[in-house]
């Protein structure tokens, strides 16, 4: 999986080379819901090892808000919301028991928190190594290889009563959403102390389950005692032990633990994890990592990051501040936490080939983070699998897929409903291809699910089959082109051109024509275009639950924009360019939209479908870094698995897709010199900005060559990664008419209309008539607009 990230750099402007990894920051996003994996880990690694703290926010193991530590863990995921998942198996030190009696240590979770506290300043954090160190002046480091975990754990030299410490590490049978099921085994070997053991555990986003195993062995001092415990005893006579449930829906706290006989040198703990069995658990740990080697294992981790990373090179000279570099780096590092490379890990069929797992936000991660992955690491990407299964299809990337096989998958989402369609395919398919929607209140009989969403699901399964006839036309099937086709266009039948949107207080926001609901019988329904938006103080649910709206954690204004793939027709149904710039600035000048949340984000570039592609500039300037910064708390909103990280990325690079095309929309970098080598074609793609400005002032592009030759386009095709071209802007403090003529506007569905290719576009106006003229001004930590 790992290449190389020699860079060819072009003669005439050289680089200085930097190291991407001083400027990871894995701690981003640990504050403030974040929800991020903060821990020691290789790129798409199973094995995740991290803290655990008790917060409410600990999705992804560990956080920065306060919270104590109540073990440390190896399996994890990053970014997601809900319930958190994983965290099996908890790993927890003592210097001694009180008294010197095991039962005088804690082992249940609720009373190991008591012990858990730490100091944020001792927290350290760096591509595949995390360290800490509790108040008990214990100190926790670890580092990982795929399936396997190394923890080093250095104990003071005497306990809390001075007495010589007797270090104690336990092991239970938990993980963090308390969710185990059935019964749980553990047993440790009294020679070697080897602890190894299995349990069932409930899944945090589906109905299902599924098992976990692990291995766990000890290096360093000489081997005390061991045993098991129950609840809050322990005993050094009995070695092994199978626990139920327990009762009132509380799994009874249970596992192994060992005892060392004194604290002269570090205790390391080697966890192997699997999802076949202990005995494979076991054989992973033991091939790598055969000899407790910390530094190595550290070092082969941080040299797995500097590959990928390496592969995208930028220039931070001309006065860029460094906490820009780290922003960047930190999103694609955080791109390539999630997805988990499973291969030899699926309890479910093995056929030897590739198998990833852990796409738990697909919903969110297939409008950047899939794309992204396509440049980066196309061999780990990959009803919205139809995008992302589309995106790679047109994108090129064929390597040991069989693409019939793979259509055969994307027209079985689009035309067969599964019972249970909540967490796979489509729901409501008899309404949809009668009445061209999926109705409120649908009569579905076939398959069942969450009857909501029902405007949002008839706007994405529109998306959806778009993208599925551009693998039908790729793969010659001209009849399947043509259905897929019209029914992308059934987003249509929602729009209600009459329908206004007014402001809680009844202030008209003076538009009209929205997305609205209907019913069976083809009558309208309502829901306020506003409800469901980041200014609705109503309380309206728009979640995945019963009685929830029409519209998934998003708002009809935002969702009115999600046509992706006819943008052209999109624009003449808001009344032209001017209007649906008009609008969409209104869309984000009055904070409807939620950059926290992944529908905001192409909505930050689709200027460029009207010819404004100036205006996306602004837009990614504005909300970066004011809303994506390097503290802790620097993320709006849920990371999802390296979404909001590739967002960043993305903007920051001045490439951004729409995710199921061959579109990539230019804005200016923000950094002056930015190169992205290929891993299939081994060539270095290249943006390069004249009359770069640190400060930000000059963002908008004047000109451009593609290959040293004039380009008007606004934007790109995937064959700029893989050629290897170079792209060169001429920047300048004002917008220009670079971009602005319909032959220069991304593909779309429909014809372009209403434009005016001759002259530059009017200013931004206010709804009173007047006129503004913007620039954007750039403190190092705040981008903000002042308008004269």
């Amino acid at each position: 999986m790992l290449f190389s990230g020699l860079l060819c750099i072009a003669p005439i402007f050289r680089v200085a080379a930097i190291d991407p990894l001083q400027y990871v920051d894995q701690l981003i996003g640990s504050r403030n819901g974040g929800n991020i994996f903060a821990g020691a880990t290789i790129p798409y690694g199973l094995a995740k090892a991290v803290a655990d703290t008790s917060s409410p926010s600990n999705q992804g193991g560990f956080t920065l808000d306060g919270y104590p530590i109540t073990g440390f863990s190896v399996l994890h995921d990053s970014g997601t919301g809900g319930s958190p998942s994983l965290g099996n198996f908890p790993l927890f030190p003592y210097s001694s028991c009180p008294g010197d009696d095991v039962n005088g240590c804690g082992f249940p979770k609720k009373t190991r928190v008591n012990y858990g506290a730490f100091d944020d300043s001792t927290v350290q954090a760096r591509p595949g190594y995390f360290g800490i160190t509790l108040n008990t002046g214990i100190e926790a480091e670890m580092t990982a290889t795929h399936h396997t975990a190394l923890f080093r754990f250095t104990f003071p030299e005497t306990d809390g009563e001075g007495n010589a410490s007797r270090p104690l590490i336990l092991q239970d049978l938990s993980d963090m959403q308390d969710s185990r099921q059935d019964n749980g085994t553990v047993a440790v070997d009294p020679e070697t102390g080897r602890i190894t053991g299995s349990a069932r555990f409930q899944s945090s986003f589906s109905r299902g389950y599924y098992s976990a195993y692990f291995c766990t062995d000890f290096s360093g001092p000489g081997l005390r005692d061991d045993g098991i415990f129950v609840n809050s005893r322990a005993s050094t006579d009995v070695k092994n032990l199978t626990v139920s449930r327990g009762i009132n829906g509380y799994p009874l706290p249970g596992g192994a633990f060992v005892r060392f006989e004194s604290a002269d040198a570090p205790v390391l703990a080697r966890v192997g994890v699997s999802f076949i069995s202990t005995e494979q658990a076991c054989a992973s740990a033991e091939s790598e990592i055969p000899d407790y080697d910390f530094g190595a294992v550290e070092q082969a981790a941080s040299d797995a990051w500097a590959a990928k990373l390496g592969s995208i090179s930028i220039s931070t000279g001309g006065g860029v501040d460094d906490s820009l570099a780290t922003n960047f780096y930190s999103g694609i590092y955080r791109t390539m936490v999630n997805p988990q490379n499973y291969t030899g890990e699926n309890p479910f069929w093995d056929n030897g080939e590739p198998y990833f797992d852990s796409f738990y936000c697909l919903w969110d991660s297939f409008r950047s983070q899939i794309p992204f992955l396509t440049i980066l690491d196309p061999p780990a990407g990959g009803s919205n699998a139809d995008v992302v299964l589309a995106d790679a299809f047109l994108k090129g990337i064929s390597e040991d897929i069989d693409w019939e096989v793979g259509y055969e998958a994307v027209v079985k989402d689009a035309e067969v409903e599964p019972f249970d369609w909540s967490s796979m395919g489509r729901g409501g398919l008899d309404s949809w291809k009668r009445l061209g929607y999926v109705p409120v209140q649908d009569f579905d009989y076939k398959g069942f699910g969450t009857f909501t969403r029902s405007l949002s699901r008839t706007l994405e399964y529109s998306y959806n089959d778009f993208v599925i006839s551009q693998i039908a036309k790729g793969l010659n099937k001209p009849d399947d082109v043509e259905k897929y086709i019209e029914s992308s266009g059934n987003w249509r039948n929602l729009f209600k051109d009459d329908q206004v949107s007014s402001f809680a207080n009844g202030t008209d926001t003076g538009f009209v024509g929205f997305f609205q609901p209907r019913y069976l019988n083809e009558t309208w329904g309502f829901q306020d275009p506003l409800w469901c938006s980041n200014i609705d103080q109503s309380g309206t649910e728009c979640s995945l639950t019963i009685g929830a709206k029409e519209t998934f954690e998003s708002s009809i204004w935002e969702y009115s924009y999600f046509v992706p793939h006819n943008q052209a027709d999109l624009t003449t149904l808001f009344g032209g360019p001017a209007e649906f710039v008009k609008r969409l600035d209104f869309l984000h000048d009055q904070e409807i939209t939620y950059i926290g949340n992944e529908p905001s984000f192409l909505t930050v570039f689709q200027y460029h479908y009207a010819g404004r592609p100036a205006l996306s500039a602004q837009r990614a300037h504005f909300y970066i870094p004011r809303y994506f910064s390097t503290d802790p708390g620097g993320l709006p909103g849920n990371d999802d698995s390296g979404a909001m990280g590739s967002f960043v990325a993305f903007s920051m690079m001045g490439l951004f897709p729409n995710p199921g095309q061959d579109v990539y929309l230019i804005t200016p970098p923000f950094f002056e010199d930015v190169n992205v080598t290929s891993p299939v074609t081994g060539q270095t793609a290249r943006i390069r900005s004249v009359n770069f400005d640190a400060e930000y002032q000059a963002i908008y592009i004047q000109s451009a060559t593609l290959d040293g030759e004039p380009y008007s386009k606004n934007w790109l095709d995937h064959s700029f990664f893989t050629d290897g071209k170079e792209l060169v802007l001429t920047l300048g403090a004002n917008e220009s008419a670079w971009g602005t003529a319909v032959g220069d506007l991304p593909p779309s569905l429909g014809e372009y209309a209403g434009f005016n290719s001759t002259r530059l576009p009017a200013p931004r106006g206010r709804r009173d008539g007047s006129r503004r003229a913007a620039t954007l001004r750039y403190d190092g930590n705040v981008g903000t607009y002042e308008y004269a």
